[in-house]
């Protein structure tokens, strides 16, 4: 859509409603009707500006505070685009997040904040079945999609399964495909545990979010066929950008009545 068409309504200047917080609405509201649909570009804080007669200022905080709710991303040189729906979590399937991505058609990206060789500890070691102080190569990397910043993982993998992965592996690109294809590593179950939570200081910087912001804290420990555990990640996923799906099913009465033992 040509961002010259999207029409901004008059200003109440008088009012108690912050001019910004009205800029903010009236984009909100054509998000929502779908005048601006998904991967659409919003108005620039140049043409904001000159359309409704306020300051620069004014229009750069009604953008900026639309990015921070995750309605719309920024690319560097090229504009301010509408961001799609919530990402489902599928918790049917073992996905990487590179693979999460690429199906529901996004950009996958991630900023490595450190790949370092350190003691197995607390959590870790006890998922892993490490002795403590054994050593594990832990990887925390910022999570990228079109742009968005979308959630922070932290994985821990035994040194003694791949010993040369520092050397080998590309952090900035899929973890399980190298693992597969490199160390024959082919995970095939996971038990991960999702809970609620308010995003701290940090995690809230890096994810362009507000400090408090509703996060999902999901904690997975993955194996392989045999049962071994060989990655165990603590990841921190916005709110606003995720919801979570499953599948229930019910059982019969005859398996309740017949199927099922105390223990």
């Amino acid at each position: 859509m040509e961002t010259s068409r999207v029409e901004l309504n008059f200003i109440n200047r008088n009012g108690v409603v912050p001019i910004y917080y009205q800029i903010q609405q009236q984009l909100f509201e054509r998000i929502r009707a779908g005048d601006i649909k998904a991967g659409d570009a919003i108005p620039s804080e140049q043409e904001i500006s000159t359309r409704l007669g306020v300051s620069r200022m004014t229009a750069r905080l009604a953008i900026k505070s639309l990015c921070e709710l995750g309605i719309v991303y920024s690319e560097q040189g090229k504009g301010t685009f509408v961001s799609g729906l919530k990402l489902e979590k599928n918790f049917r399937q073992v996905l990487s997040f590179t693979e999460e991505m690429e199906r529901s058609g996004r950009r996958p990206r991630s900023r490595v904040l450190s790949f370092e060789v350190v003691p197995a500890e607390g959590d870790a070691a006890q998922a892993l079945g490490l002795k403590r102080q054994e050593k594990v190569i832990q990887l925390k990397r910022l999570r990228i999609a079109d742009s968005v910043p979308m959630g922070t993982e932290c994985s821990h993998l035994p040194v003694r399964l791949c010993p040369d992965l520092l050397e080998t592996f590309d952090p900035g690109t899929s973890l399980y495909r190298i693992l597969s294809e490199r160390y024959r590593i082919q995970i095939a179950i996971a038990d991960e545990i999702v809970e609620a939570g308010l995003a701290e200081a940090e995690d809230a910087r890096l994810l362009r979010i507000r400090k408090g912001s509703p996060v999902f804290s999901f904690t997975r420990t993955s194996y392989i066929q045999q049962g071994q555990p060989v990655e165990y990640v603590k990841s921190i996923y916005r709110g606003d950008r995720y919801k979570i799906v499953n599948r229930l099913t019910r059982l019969n009465r005859e398996f309740f009545q017949h199927g099922m033992k105390a223990v």
